[in-house]
């Protein structure tokens, strides 16, 4: 704790901090240390430490997509969020902090007039998060706007990674399989008309309200999308709408939404994940993988 103090600010180092104030499911057990960075130095510091003494750390963004287990995390989170989310444009170019949330970039490109991220206006997580994971929505990807990506290796060295190099793929890049943290992300965008672009996002948003069950906390699509398949059909057609382990639920809005109820654990959740993993397969023989990452012993 002494050296992370060395480097971040008192008021920025939480000890046994709850994780579920942290993720959009809002369960999780305790972190050992909850640091919230706010610079590029902080972690160039801290990874490298952390790695040369063997100390389990995580990056966080929003906790969108993240299932933290009721035992907590015995290691450090790392929080890349608003204190590092800094947001630029120049041209029909933007420049976004790891820790920028996806719809604040979207409403900053529409306030410019560039198109090309309304899908993201209504995603929850940060735009770190969403090229790790080539986050997309109705048709779009993060892979079809953004340009280069700098990233932070585990020796504490800055590289910076064009389109290619970031190995897009469904919910995929490079930085899922390396020892990679987000630092910036460059996007290209498209110069539009502000009143087509809102008009988009509106309308995207009346579907997500429509579809989605936005009124209870959830990771957002809890599956991937099987190949040839959608994922709340095959749960919807293997019986499970509605179904539910304690205070999770698969949503009856949305079957590729598992819910919080208000009272669901961590557990609660695992296990309603593996009922539904487990039923769709004996029913249709499509294997459901996960999208929601897990954290801790789940």
């Amino acid at each position: 704790m002494d050296v992370i103090r060395a480097y971040v600010p008192g008021d920025d180092v939480l000890e046994r901090e709850p994780m579920c104030r942290h993720t959009t499911f809002r369960v999780g057990g305790k972190a050992a240390c909850f640091v919230r960075i706010s610079s590029i130095g902080q972690l160039q510091k801290l990874i490298p430490y952390f790695e040369q003494i063997g100390l389990p750390y995580f990056i966080l963004g929003n906790g969108s997509n993240l299932l933290v287990s009721d035992d907590g995390y015995d290691g450090v989170i790392l929080q890349v969020g608003d204190k590092f989310g800094r947001i630029s444009t120049e041209g029909n170019h933007m420049e976004a902090q790891a820790g920028a949330l996806l719809s604040a970039v979207a409403r900053c490109a529409l306030e410019h007039g560039l198109t090309g991220l309304e899908f993201a206006s209504g995603i929850p997580g940060t735009i770190g998060g969403g090229v790790v994971m080539n986050a997309g929505a109705y048709g779009g990807e993060m892979k079809q706007v953004v340009t280069q990506v700098r990233v932070l290796g585990s020796g504490g060295e800055i590289l910076t990674l064009d389109r290619e190099a970031m190995e897009f793929g469904y919910r995929s890049s490079v930085i899922k399989n390396r020892r990679f943290t987000v630092l910036t992300v460059t996007l290209e965008l498209a110069c539009g008309d502000k009143k087509e672009i809102q008009a988009r996002v509106e309308e995207l948003a009346r579907r997500r309200r429509e579809k989605q069950p936005l009124e209870y906390p959830s990771a957002g699509s809890t599956f991937k999308r099987p190949e040839g398949y959608f994922a709340g059909k095959l749960i919807m057609e293997a019986g499970l709408k509605g179904y539910s382990v304690g205070g999770a639920r698969v949503s009856e809005k949305h079957c590729g939404f598992l819910v919080n109820t208000g009272d669901a654990s961590a557990a609660d959740v695992a296990a309603l994940i593996r009922e539904v993993q487990e039923r769709v397969k004996d029913k249709t023989g499509v294997s459901l993988e996960r999208e929601v990452v897990y954290l801790g012993n789940l």
